[in-house]
């Protein structure tokens, strides 16, 4: 069976990774979450006192930096999820705390930290074979992608997701923080000059505000089938 492209792009809390993980495992793909490649840049930059405590970042001394920073993903052997390893660190839980959910949209509209990032992705999707998420996958890095879907769903069913999501890891968080967070987030996505968040011209939607996760994950495969079997 040929391979291909699968891009799935969306806002932020919008289950895009755990659909294109599970989607990932279910075909027999590799699976790269990418926004998890932009929360570990802005990791880094907390990490170095390139962000002060009111929010402001030194870009300069970031991009300069960029050659420093190496971004892995590894399988955890218990579980079979792909981790994410900041210059050989594991940080994957520490990249999904508040804290760097409320910088990275401001580090990702960093034209140099974006390049950088979809040079190393597309990379990644070099033979295909591929699954990956984020904000432009389907728009900037695989605008030939075989396969694109763009996820939806309103701010307030996000932020309840995104809170449930911090109190299963023990993470304390407050429902309007959460809402405004990601309000800010889909402003700023929406409106950066390089690689804005949009739906590709020939994206399908995905508006999953009332969809359980098995009718999402059967809506992906039978779109991936029909896609498949077309390219014979």
């Amino acid at each position: 069976m040929q391979k291909i492209i699968i891009a799935i792009d969306g806002f932020s809390s919008s289950g895009k990774s755990t659909m294109a993980r599970e989607l990932a495992r279910n075909i027999g793909y590799a699976y790269i979450d990418s926004g998890a490649m932009y929360r570990a840049v802005t990791l880094y930059a907390l990490r170095h006192g390139m962000i002060d405590a009111d929010g402001r970042m030194d870009a300069e001394r970031l991009v300069a930096s960029l050659p420093d920073i190496r971004i892995d993903f590894r399988v955890d052997d218990t579980t079979g999820k792909s981790r994410t390893c900041l210059n050989g660190e594991d940080v994957e839980d520490e990249i999904r705390g508040m804290e760097v959910s409320s910088h990275v949209s401001p580090v990702a509209a960093i034209p140099e930290v974006r390049h950088r990032l979809v040079s190393l992705q597309q990379e990644y999707g070099r033979d295909k074979g591929i699954v990956m998420d984020g904000r432009d996958i389907g728009t900037t890095v695989f605008p030939n992608a075989e396969m694109k879907i763009f996820v939806n769903a309103s701010p307030e069913v996000r932020a309840h997701r995104r809170l449930l999501e911090l109190q299963q890891k023990g993470s304390s968080a407050d429902y309007e923080e959460v809402l405004a967070n990601i309000r800010e987030r889909d402003h700023i996505d929406r409106t950066r000059k390089e690689s804005p968040l949009r739906q590709a011209d020939d994206a399908i939607l995905l508006d999953n505000d009332n969809m359980t996760h098995q009718e999402q994950m059967d809506f992906l495969l039978k779109t991936f089938r029909h896609i498949v079997d077309g390219k014979h």
